[in-house]
């Protein structure tokens, strides 16, 4: 039987390129994104599900599994991936910006990996990749709430990780330097403004300055580290925060 990957923020970048490798390996995907047309279209090109679901809600969440379940009867993969980048300072963050990060990149993983547990537990076999960053294990300024939102994503898999660990489930954290995405491609326009750089020169004086590998990463890469994490052969690496930085933390 097939297994069952759920995956979130799947309309394009690095949640697509997830349901296109998990679908290339095998398994049913279900994506979840706002953006409904990305989303539809992609399923239906991978075979797979597509909800348009917002995540920033407990509703929305509730949604997606228990629409998976509908569909497939048990859920075997779950990528979160969702989210979304503000700048500023912290004097100047909006509030009601605050909330939403912390909703959509910190809550949602936290309630889709609840309401996937019992099926998982169920079948004991389940595999949780939470797609954090570089910057859920150092900080750059004035990005406070998605810093603090991945930060966060670290203590969730490693609470989760010791919990699932005798089911068969493991959980582990990605955290990538900057990764080609529509995403880093709104933030390079942002810092070229803001810089008066070229984006070319914002890519090479800014993003990847402190790395020794001097280019963005691929989705696809991150792709194939989700699927090795959701593979058996990686049944023993669990409550990880797993660098994908360039050489970023080496210094």
């Amino acid at each position: 039987m097939s297994k069952v990957a759920l995956v979130t923020g799947a309309a394009s970048g690095i949640g697509l390129a997830c349901a296109e490798r998990l679908s290339a390996d095998g398994m049913k995907v279900v994506l979840a994104d706002l953006n409904q047309k990305a989303g539809s279209e992609n399923a239906k090109r991978l075979g797979g599900t597509f909800v348009a679901a917002d995540l920033g809600t407990r509703d929305g969440c509730r949604k997606l599994v228990d629409e998976a379940l509908r569909a497939h009867g048990t859920v075997h993969v779950l990528v979160n991936n969702a989210g979304f980048q503000h700048v500023s300072p912290i004097e100047e963050f909006p509030e009601d910006q605050w909330e939403r990060m912390l909703a959509l990149m910190l809550t949602a993983p936290f309630l889709l990996t609840r309401y996937c547990w019992p099926a998982m537990k169920k079948q004991k076999w389940g595999r949780v990749v939470n797609i954090a960053s570089i910057h859920a294990l150092v900080a750059s300024p004035f990005k406070v709430g998605y810093i603090a939102a991945k930060h966060g994503m670290i203590g969730l898999t490693r609470t989760a990780a010791l919990e699932g660990g005798e089911h068969g489930i493991t959980v582990n954290a990605i955290c990538p330097a900057y990764v080609r995405t529509p995403l880093v491609d709104s933030q390079i326009a942002d810092q070229a403004k803001a810089n008066r750089m070229s984006p070319d020169e914002v890519i090479e004086k800014i993003m990847l300055a402190p790395a020794a590998v001097k280019r963005l990463i691929e989705p696809r890469e991150v792709a194939d580290f989700v699927a090795y994490l959701c593979g058996d052969a990686a049944g023993v690496i669990t409550g990880a925060a797993l660098t994908m930085d360039l050489g970023w933390t080496a210094r």
